[in-house]
């Protein structure tokens, strides 16, 4: 089972590289994935029609008892089969659906199957954890499936509100399934089962998940996400609120139920609720004339009946929910395609202006009129089999209960008669006074998907006791409170039978006056409108959100570290002061262990001092930057040069990134406030520096067990295979800390040029030869001098205002960029078993494109780094989380190190060592993360700041701009194009 995620996932990342290749085509390659999927469930739980489950158990992380568990049971099987056979052939249909232009296919098709992988982990998950992680990513995927068409309101508000809605769910299943674990003692969702807890906090664990599965399934007060969704592409309809997402609540009731039926409010809700969705769902269908969103209320009032069959808790009931739920996912899929055929075919939707349809496609009127009447019950299709199930059941169940879901139900279903024939009638019926469309005829292969499904539909009924026995074993999990009931096509004559009579009667007396119903739909006052409740709680939201910002957020920087410290202090200080004495009293005192570390000392505390002093920004920068040189040579005087080497590094570019930043701000800090604000500043300033070194002294003597970090050195070389302590602790030892902060990273690059390109973020700079062949702005910038053909120092020098420009600067960036690289290089792959790694390399390789930016400008910066930063940020990441994932399917745990050694003649002794690979991914993304600061505080403030100033081609002519540059060129004027401030 998890070969098949894993499969669905690799083959998701490789999609568009499948789409660039054979364009929408390759629909079908991807088609071929959930086939086999299908094909492998199918023969792989072949023994759960006898009740045998078969699980798999992997050992993710040891230390936190996190397993990937996963199970193949009766319901698992029915729920794989339908998700995998379904997707199969939706994807099939999106050959047809989309043209090879459509806008962001590549994208539509990868998030497509991965949806489909993750609906498929899903229902095989016997972990609540990482259920709740599938139960998530479909909320993701589904987000951006809805909102795939992005120029289209619409879609964007739908998609949002599809996220919201599920998300809010999910928050509070994810505290249910925690609180539910922990009274069980167990993660396993079986083991759950096979001994369910009881209890207040079981009682309210379990209304926490419903309350997750309501807003999944689109049950009231949830309700309106799912018509709204009903603006994503007509495959989406199909696949995801037809028979995959909005099933995923259905199966997680479906799979509790055995354990928790019974529990206090179980029932009330369930039925409560369900039963009250059918019924609006149901009336609002027969009020649409959007086929799509007929079917769209349709489906919720579906959902609600499902939901009042599978949480009713008998073994009857569960019997005929199943096979409800089969049989709507073929025949609503079924009809969302056919919706899809008249969409292209005819140009609209609108049942008011569609009339004889069905006359010029026949085939695709019989295979609507067939799913229409499977979702009527009108035997002999599956719907009808799971109908007459539906009123058995609750017959037998009898009681106050079971009569009142038995009315619903048919009161529910006589809704369902109706808007069945509403469609039917408004796509394909001849209407007076209508003009007859002539629809452009579809490729057969555009029926051929809908035809298939109709078809099992059909075959569905006649075998429906073939599938008795794996509908079965799932059912008898509740209990033997039921009365045997299987399914058949004829059961007899008996009061279901008459049910389904007087259902199909009094639909069809509902449809027949459609026109009395419709005046009084719409006299009717809409009382309770979910819709703009939940319009009404996001504007309130915002509100709150602006009002709160506007008291809290005031735009000055001391108050909020003011705010922060004065925090920091009264926590810090009231827990020091509770327990902290006698490690107060317990601290011993040890001036410094090197005189040097004195001096230092002293240095570092006078360069604070003036930083608080100085009036400019530049020099408080340069000053501040001491205190970090400082910190760096206390290091190296310990003995850590690893730390060393990394802090003077980062402290060289931290430097660079303010005065890149302080280019766009004011020279001076500001006016000086009076001496008493300066005071109080100057007072929380001492505390919370005496606060955190009174904190850190009293933590170093509260220790009571040894040091974990006394055992990192035998850990590095048995475990990491490396004598560099530190490099083998941030890639092996605590590798996940690692993969964490580079995830935040790349969050941090993302940001940073976020707040800076006005418009949007461009992967690449404009590179010179890029300028050459068009002649743009760039290009006039280079001077033309009679007799000076020979090369630069650097390619893009010339840009520069002579008055930025230093020939010695550029000398030396030449003489060392390539140098420094390879340095990099080196540190990158010396740093196991040396000091180095990928995280100093990484910043020596930064370094060297920022001497390269400063000698040359932003077009430099563009021939030194053509790779889009984004590429390099995405590509580390990738390889980071590959190499984790290498060890788990090698058989290990997640980032689990493996090594080679050998020896070869003239060379020598050699080894390689996994971790190489994922200290590679940290390599990537510092300098990808270099590049993007870069690019966006250095070339695209640039780019800004000759905007700003009018210099572009069309403010100046191009035989102004000539001159101009011809007189830079002879530094007789400076120029001022292409400035650089630096």
């Amino acid at each position: 089972m998890l070969t098949v995620i894993a499969v669905f996932a690799v083959a998701s990342m490789l999609a568009p590289a499948a789409f660039r290749w054979i364009g929408r085509r390759a629909f079908y390659l991807l088609a071929v994935i959930p086939a086999a999927a299908f094909v492998h469930t199918a023969f792989y739980g072949h023994a759960t029609p006898s009740g045998a489950a078969r699980t798999q158990a992997y050992q993710w992380i040891p230390g936190l008892d996190l397993t990937l568990t996963f199970r193949m049971d009766a319901l698992a099987w029915i729920m794989a089969l339908l998700v995998t056979g379904v997707g199969a052939l939706v994807l099939i249909y999106c050959a047809h659906y989309f043209h090879d232009h459509e806008e962001g296919l590549a994208r539509f098709g990868a998030v497509l199957l991965a949806f489909a992988g993750v609906m498929y982990g899903l229902v095989v998950a016997d972990d609540l954890i990482i259920l709740f992680v599938f139960w998530e990513a479909t909320t993701v995927f589904s987000y951006l499936l809805i909102g795939h068409t992005a120029a289209v309101k619409a879609a964007r508000r739908a998609a949002l509100q599809a996220l919201v809605v599920t998300t809010a769910g999910g928050l509070a299943m994810l505290v249910g399934l925690i609180m539910l674990g922990s009274a069980a003692h167990t993660e396993r969702l079986s083991g759950i089962l096979a001994d369910p807890p009881s209890g207040p906090v079981v009682t309210g664990a379990v209304i926490l998940i419903l309350v997750g599965v309501l807003s999944k399934s689109a049950l009231i007060p949830f309700h309106f996400w799912l018509p709204a969704a009903m603006a994503a592409p007509t495959p989406v309809s199909a696949y995801l609120h037809a028979a995959a997402m909005v099933k995923a609540g259905i199966y997680l009731v479906a799979r509790l139920a055995p354990g928790f039926a019974h529990t206090p409010g179980w029932q009330p809700l369930l039925l409560g609720l369900g039963i009250a969705t059918m019924l609006v769902g149901g009336w609002r269908a027969l009020r649409q004339t959007d086929l799509k969103l007929l079917l769209a209320y349709g489906t919720v009032s579906q959902l609600g009946f499902m939901t009042v069959m599978v949480g009713f808790g008998t073994r009857d009931a569960a019997m005929a929910g199943i096979a409800l739920l089969i049989a709507h996912g073929l025949f609503k899929s079924t009809l969302f395609l056919v919706v899809g055929v008249i969409d292209h075919s005819a140009g609209n939707r609108d049942l008011r202006k569609l009339s004889g349809f069905g006359r010029r496609a026949p085939v695709l009127a019989i295979v609507g009129i067939v799913a229409a009447a499977s979702m009527a019950g009108i035997p002999p299709l599956a719907g009808f089999v799971a109908k007459e199930g539906v009123y058995t059941s609750l017959l037998q169940a009898g009681g106050p209960t079971g009569y009142i879901a038995l009315a619903g139900v048919w009161l529910g279903s006589a809704l369902t008669v109706a808007y069945s024939a509403r469609f039917v009638w408004g796509a394909f019926a001849v209407k007076p006074g209508v003009p007859h469309n002539e629809p452009a005829l579809e490729h057969a292969g555009f029926v051929v998907v809908p035809v298939l499904l109709a078809a099992a539909s059909i075959v569905a009924g006649p075998l429906a006791p073939a599938g008795n026995a794996a509908i079965a074993a799932y059912a008898d999990t509740l209990g033997g409170s039921g009365h045997g009931y299987h399914l058949a096509l004829w059961h007899g004559l008996g009061p279901a039978l008459g049910l389904t009579a007087l259902t199909l009667a009094a639909g069809l007396a509902l449809h027949a006056g459609r026109r009395p119903i419709a005046g009084l739909q719409a006299l009717l006052p809409s009382l309770v409108d979910a819709n703009r409740g939940y319009r009404r709680i996001m504007a309130g939201i915002d509100k709150m959100a602006i009002g709160l910002t506007a008291k809290t957020q005031r735009g000055s920087l001391p108050a909020y570290l003011a705010v922060i410290f004065v925090v920091l202090v009264a926590s810090l200080g009231a827990a020091a002061v509770d327990g902290g004495a006698e490690g107060i009293r317990a601290v011993h005192v040890r001036l410094w262990d090197n005189p040097a570390q004195a001096a230092i000392a002293i240095i570092m505390s006078f360069a604070a001092i003036v930083a608080t002093r100085t009036t400019k920004r530049f020099a408080s920068v340069v000053i501040v930057g001491a205190t970090g040189y400082g910190m760096a040579t206390l290091f190296a005087v310990q003995g850590a040069p690893d730390l060393a080497l990394t802090q003077i590094l980062i402290e060289t570019i931290t430097l660079v990134v303010f005065i890149l930043v302080l280019r766009r701000l004011p020279a001076r800090i500001g006016k000086a406030h009076g001496f008493g604000r300066r005071s109080v500043r100057a007072v929380i300033g001492a505390v919370t520096g005496i606060m955190v070194a009174g904190v850190g002294a009293i933590a170093l003597t509260a220790r009571s067990d040894p040091t974990i970090s006394k055992q990192f050195a035998k850990l590095a070389k048995l475990g990491g295979h490396g004598d560099n302590i530190v490099n083998v602790t941030l890639v092996d030892i605590r590798a996940w800390d690692t993969f964490g902060e580079i995830s935040v990273l790349v969050v941090a690059a993302t940001g940073v040029a976020s707040l800076i390109f006005l418009k949007q973020r461009t992967s690449n700079l404009e590179r010179m030869g890029e300028v050459a062949k068009t002649g743009t702005f760039a290009e006039r910038h280079r001077p033309v001098r009679e007799g000076s053909e020979q090369r630069a120092w650097l390619l893009a020098g010339r840009t520069l205002d002579p008055r930025n420009r230093s020939i010695i600067l550029e000398v030396v960036v030449r003489l060392i960029f390539h140098t420094a690289i390879v340095v990099s290089i080196f540190l990158l792959l010396s740093g196991h078993n040396a000091p180095g790694g990928g995280f100093a390399g990484g910043l020596v390789a930064g370094l060297a494109l920022i001497v390269r930016y400063l000698a040359g400008g932003r077009y430099e910066l563009a021939e030194a780094a053509p790779v889009p930063a984004g590429l390099l940020l995405g590509s580390g990441l990738a390889l980071a989380g590959l190499t984790g994932a290498a060890g788990l399917v090698a058989g290990g745990d997640v980032l689990q190190s493996t090594w080679w050694e050998w020896d070869l003649p003239v060379l020598g002794h050699g080894e390689f060592v996994t971790s190489t690979m994922f200290d590679i991914g940290v390599y990537l993304v510092v300098v990808g993360l270099m590049l993007d600061i870069l690019r966006s505080l250095g070339a695209e403030v640039d780019r800004q700041e000759e905007t700003d100033d009018g210099y572009t081609p069309d403010h100046i002519s191009e035989d102004d701009m000539y001159d101009r540059v011809r007189e830079a060129d002879d530094a007789e004027t400076p120029s001022p194009l292409g400035r650089h401030t630096l």
